[in-house]
């Protein structure tokens, strides 16, 4: 089977890989990169479990060929932060208690993230509309939400 060799930033890191065409984006990151954060959850662009940032933008990786990643730049939840020092979305949702399970939470901090780089004071219903991708079946969202607000108050957002 035919190979492409595809060039991209993944997590601040650059990257070089030789792929399937038809790999998914999905795919490259949890099973060629190991990086599992990014969940698996529909497989149809409803759950928002698979949510990547790409180019900053949320986009759900099930959906996504990994070829599309060449010359952009992809970030997965393990590039939020790290075990020495937590993201302050990262720690927001721990102080609020807005994770239960875990399973939606990568996705949910991504979507966050990206809301956060573009407005660093959003409304409850901007953050409502920023998460609308993204499914939880455990919270209810107010703890999520209100982890959201904690955090845009934090610096290094």
């Amino acid at each position: 089977m035919n190979t492409i060799n595809i060039s991209f930033k993944l997590n601040g890191k650059d990257m070089k890989m030789e792929i399937k065409p038809q790999l998914l984006l999905l795919d490259m990151l949890r099973e060629e990169l190991g990086l599992t954060g990014t969940k698996n959850g529909c497989g149809e662009g409803d759950c928002g479990a698979c949510t990547v940032l790409f180019d900053g933008k949320p986009i759900c990786s099930c959906l996504a060929l990994a070829v599309n990643a060449d010359g952009h730049e992809i970030t997965t939840v393990e590039g939020l932060g790290s075990e020495e020092k937590l993201d302050p979305l990262q720690q927001a949702f721990i102080d609020e208690g807005a994770v239960q399970c875990g399973f939606c939470t990568p996705g949910m901090l991504l979507s966050a993230k990206a809301l956060l780089n573009k407005n660093n004071d959003p409304s409850d219903a901007e953050i409502k509309r920023a998460i609308s991708g993204n499914l939880c079946r455990c919270t209810g969202y107010t703890k999520i939400v209100k982890a959201i607000k904690k955090a845009a108050k934090m610096k290094e957002v």
